[in-house]
């Protein structure tokens, strides 16, 4: 098995030994994001609707930097600090795809790394 490393400066660095993305038999496995916005460097905080907009920002950077589009996007998972938070985040998550849309799980946790509201991971078919 080989796999290639996705690497950009269009979201944050790894803040520990992992890899922002990796391509491996012909599917993109990405990290989770939340919404740090690497142009300035802080977390977008004003609302979980611009929180999010940032997370999904940031995955379509991970996308681009791999030369693939929401549509290749098979499967995400949302991580989120209060289930109450679900009907804004899932507005915004939703505005950008525009059909088959990928499977899905949304769970609640307890915290999240710096205790953003919102966390999404993807992973998406490389050759459609």
């Amino acid at each position: 098995m080989s796999k290639q490393i996705i690497q950009t400066d269009k979201v944050p660095a790894p803040i520990g030994p992992y890899s922002q993305a990796v391509i491996a038999n012909g599917f993109l496995f990405a990290s989770g994001q939340i919404a740090f916005n690497p142009a300035t460097g802080e977390l977008v905080t004003d609302s979980i609707e611009a929180e999010t907009k940032q997370v999904m920002e940031n995955i379509k950077a991970i996308l681009v930097a791999s030369s693939l589009s929401f549509d290749h996007i098979v499967k995400t998972t949302i991580f989120l600090s209060d289930m109450q938070l679900f009907a804004q985040v899932n507005e915004v998550y939703g505005s950008y795809f525009s059909a088959d849309f990928p499977a899905r799980e949304t769970v609640a946790v307890k915290t999240l790394p710096r205790n953003v509201n919102v966390e999404i991971s993807i992973t998406a078919i490389v050759n459609l």
